[in-house]
């Protein structure tokens, strides 16, 4: 009875027990909020680390779609250098030969740094060993005085693109 007194009075404090909404967040409260802020903050992490490797894998298929894009003009180009190198080994004689020659060898310089500043490299096979991954075996020789599978003659040059093959080089390899 005496609670009865304390809500009719107006003079009488009402008891100070703490209500649901002015209770102070319980420890247990406290943790669930922690463990879902480090479940939120690994999430974003994740997030951004896809998003890193997203952009990553789009840069990369970008710049393999270029080089594919320049791999046909490019092997389209290399049996004009083929022959411009023919032109250049024949010895001509005559007159304006030389003037002839010094216009050939001007053309292939600019076409051989064209190539380059693209990525486009000369394959050195002479010499070394045969790779069928790099070489494309014509014919075989007599290993006289050559190495078992020694590339003994090139051919047609190889050429790679950006360390990709882009055309395998025509050659005569050493048999035992």
């Amino acid at each position: 009875m005496n609670s009865d007194v304390n809500d009719l009075d107006p003079g009488v404090e009402p008891d100070n027990e703490p209500t649901a909404e002015t209770a102070p967040p319980a420890a247990d409260d406290l943790a669930k909020a922690i463990v879902e802020r480090e479940q939120l903050r690994d999430r974003l992490l994740r997030t951004t680390a896809e998003f890193d490797n997203f952009r990553k894998r789009i840069d990369r298929d970008r710049r393999e779609m270029a080089d594919r894009a320049a791999e046909g003009l490019l092997l389209d180009l290399l049996p004009v250098v083929d022959d411009l190198e023919r032109a250049l080994s024949v010895e001509a004689a005559g007159e304006g030969a030389d003037a002839y020659r010094r216009g050939v060898e001007l053309i292939y310089k600019q076409l051989s740094e064209l190539l380059a500043r693209r990525g486009v490299t000369v394959m050195g096979a002479l010499g070394s060993d045969f790779d069928p991954h790099l070489h494309q075996a014509v014919t075989s020789v007599p290993a006289n005085g050559h190495r078992d599978g020694e590339v003994v003659e090139v051919l047609r040059t190889g050429y790679l693109l950006n360390d990709r093959l882009l055309r395998p080089a025509m050659v005569k390899v050493a048999q035992a």
